[in-house]
């Protein structure tokens, strides 16, 4: 028996030439999270149906997220330690790019507040890894790196991948399982252990600073 893979897409969702398409297609017991307007990207309602997918599983699940699903897995996933196997969370948004009520428009980003403060300021009670872009036009590199930290996450940058997603190339992703597969394999350690670089071929990790649990590569795997 397969454990529960919920593949949790972003803003406008993923379509049939995505990348969480391919590998839902591969991964036995994977299933897309429902219940959500992919159009309306509202965190608490994204989080509620995300919840429910979760507390379906009679397992701990794995959760497979983008963009903005970043933040709805960290969101919906923060008081239900226990239930969640491990997280990869694939080019996070950056919360300041959204209110409580959707899409932040507009140059001052009109006077809503950001999801800033509705997202955990602790390590997630789950082992969770972040795989970033240097030039993502959603979140740049330091603030990944800023929200891993606060989160426990092992970060990998895979360096000039733009957002991660079909206008950048990302189809069909074979790094990418590979990367979940050694999530799931438990290279990546909880957060209330010390990080340790991942030795993952292909990649050459830098030191990490001391401020998040950031591993580097300069390739993909």
């Amino acid at each position: 028996m397969h454990r529960t893979t919920l593949i949790l897409p972003g803003y406008h969702g993923s379509g049939p030439a995505h990348w969480q398409t391919w590998m839902q297609e591969r991964l036995p017991g994977a299933r897309r999270v429902t219940g959500i307007d992919w159009e309306a990207p509202i965190l608490s309602r994204w989080a509620k149906a995300v919840r429910r997918s979760i507390l379906e599983s009679s397992e701990p699940v794995w959760l497979v997220a983008h963009s903005f699903g970043c933040l709805t897995a960290v969101s919906a996933g923060t008081g239900l330690a226990g239930r969640i196997a491990g997280a990869l969370l694939v080019a996070p948004a950056d919360p300041q790019r959204f209110s409580p009520r959707g899409v932040r428009a507009g140059t001052r980003r009109n006077s809503r507040r950001s999801l800033a403060a509705d997202l955990p300021f602790t390590p997630l009670p789950f082992p969770s890894l972040v795989v970033a872009s240097r030039n993502d036009p959603w979140m740049r590199l330091e603030t990944v790196e800023h929200w891993a930290g606060l989160w426990g996450s092992a970060v990998i940058d895979i360096g000039e991948a733009g957002h991660i997603n079909v206008d950048s190339g990302f189809g069909p992703w074979p790094q990418g399982l590979a990367l979940l597969r050694a999530l799931q394999s438990g290279r990546f350690q909880r957060p209330d252990v010390t990080p340790t670089p991942a030795r993952l071929s292909g990649f050459h990790p830098r030191v990490p600073r001391p401020a998040a649990a950031a591993i580097h590569a300069t390739q993909p795997l």
